[in-house]
């Protein structure tokens, strides 16, 4: 962050560095490369840590404090997109998403800028609640942090906090509901105002049949619908929607992701100080579970490369030969058979450490030697078009990936990968095959590149490093036709991954 404004004391030094992370995952999704996010990231950060240091020298408005400005994390938020607007004003609307550029081009994009009572309502009512309270709001809701995370950095109690949320969630409700009436609306949604109050208050309220179509057209009421309906878990995308505007759900599921990995999916909020012990000390216990492994593994070997064989040394040779992969050493993802490493394998290992001196089970069975193996698959596999290797013939994966489909629909689908690695990383990339012509868009906490069926996922700026047996995840949204039948060939840096 070295081209950006310098902090002018502590506390904006922190604030600096919880606000960069946002800025430039944002900034990745409005971009299409790494570099080209940065620069939009500098460019949106200095303009919005501008426009944040101005407000902060104004003076209060009522007693309560300061009204009228978004959390420091929205606003730059807003930033981001404002510098966005300004890149395609320019000419330089090459360097942004395609489906941004149509955005910013449409009647949605001219809504965030224009008279002041036609803005999303998520985006007023946000506004119009106090400074503490907005931040409070956004920290828990948008970017999904753990509620003692959050009292800890707005200075609030942990065990009143939950409390002090549900006040906040129903400020910005009447907030909202406010600025829906003050909307100037025509005859038929005015007329639906007050209908539209009493369904939402309650989740046992049913809604008419009527208003739900009335919703199902007009985008006006049906944002303030979601702003309105507290229960459902739909505020984060209400606020999301309202705020940031186009990406608002893919900058949502990021920051849900980047949560889970900073904090540990399903596990309990670290306590104060604990955050960057806990990783060190689990990672100490995976450390010693797989050196006793080794050592187990390393005595099986020892005592079946001991065990007599049926056949002569040349059976056994002939044998070996007879198992090594049939698939196409020149396709994607598949072992190479000499030991002489490819470049890409060597890029792999170099950034990912040294290759794993552990012996597995699968090669201990290749030295079998058996003239007529079992038909049951055994070893790592590997789903290249042109075959799966043999057993005994592939090392030991470093990774395992875990491929999720999250949601699908008619030509579109949303997916996740999440990949765990043995091996600690400064730097990744997360390479597989489609098998029925997918093509992958939008992608987050990563830069998607697609050549043919395979498919590349580099890492961002703020996910490179991944510590020894920890994980990396994204998430992509890509179209489909026909068939949509899960990925194949997985590598990280070049090596297969097991699956799993």
């Amino acid at each position: 962050m070295s081209d950006l404004p310098a902090p002018q004391d502590a506390t904006e030094a922190a604030l600096f560095s919880e606000c960069w992370d946002a800025v430039l995952s944002y900034a990745d999704l409005c971009t299409s490369g790494a570099l080209t996010a940065h620069q939009l990231a500098t460019e949106a950060f200095t303009l919005g840590m501008r426009e944040v240091r101005a407000a902060a020298a104004l003076p209060a408005r009522g007693p309560g404090g300061r009204a009228g400005r978004l959390p420091t994390i929205a606003e730059l938020l807003t930033a981001v997109r404002a510098t966005a607007a300004a890149w395609e004003a320019d000419g330089q609307g090459h360097r942004l998403d395609p489906e941004l550029r149509l955005w910013l081009n449409s009647e949605q994009a001219a809504r965030y800028t224009g008279p002041p009572l036609r803005r999303p309502v998520a985006l007023r009512g946000l506004r119009d609640l106090q400074e503490a309270d907005a931040s409070l709001l956004w920290l828990a809701e948008v970017e999904a942090l753990p509620l003692p995370v959050v009292a800890r950095r707005l200075g609030l109690d942990p065990d009143t906090v939950a409390d002090e949320l549900d006040q906040v969630r129903s400020l910005f409700r009447g907030r909202c509901h406010r600025a829906h009436l003050d909307t100037p609306l025509d005859p038929l949604c005015r007329s639906y105002a007050r209908l539209l109050d009493a369904v939402t208050r309650s989740p046992a309220a049913e809604t008419p049949g009527d208003l739900s179509r009335h919703l199902a057209t007009c985008v006006r009421c049906a944002e303030a619908a979601a702003c309105l309906r507290l229960h459902g878990g739909g505020l984060p995308v209400a606020l999301a929607g309202g705020v940031v505007g186009w990406g608002g759900l893919a900058y949502l599921e990021r920051r849900r992701r980047a949560t889970e990995v900073r904090l540990g999916a399903g596990g309990p909020p670290p306590a104060d100080g604990a955050e960057a012990k806990e990783p060190a000390a689990r990672a100490r216990v995976l450390r010693g579970g797989l050196l006793a492994a080794a050592v187990l593994l390393s005595a099986l070997a020892l005592g079946v490369s001991m065990m007599p064989f049926g056949g002569s040394g040349d059976a056994g040779a002939a044998a070996r030969d007879d198992r090594r992969p049939v698939a196409d050493p020149a396709a994607p993802g598949t072992p190479a058979r000499t030991p002489a490493a490819s470049p890409s394998a060597s890029a792999g290992r170099s950034a990912s450490g040294p290759p794993s001196t552990t012996p597995s089970r699968s090669a201990t069975k290749a030295g079998a030697g058996r003239k007529n193996p079992g038909p049951e698959p055994q070893g790592t596999s590997s789903a290249t078009p042109g075959g799966t290797p043999s057993r005994g013939t592939a090392p030991a994966a470093g990774c395992r990936v875990a491929y999720h489909l999250d949601s699908q629909w008619a030509v579109g689908f949303q997916a996740t990968v999440t990949v765990t690695t043995d091996k600690a990383l400064t730097g990744w990339q997360v390479a597989w095959n489609f098998r029925d012509g997918q093509q992958a868009g939008q992608m987050w906490d990563a830069t998607v590149h697609q050549n043919g069926s395979r498919v590349t996922a580099t890492a961002a700026d703020y996910n490179r490093a991944v510590p020894a047996h920890g994980s990396l995840s994204f998430g992509f949204i890509a179209s489909w036709q026909g068939e949509n039948r899960p990925p194949h060939g997985f590598t990280l840096n070049g090596a297969p991954c097991a699956a799993g």
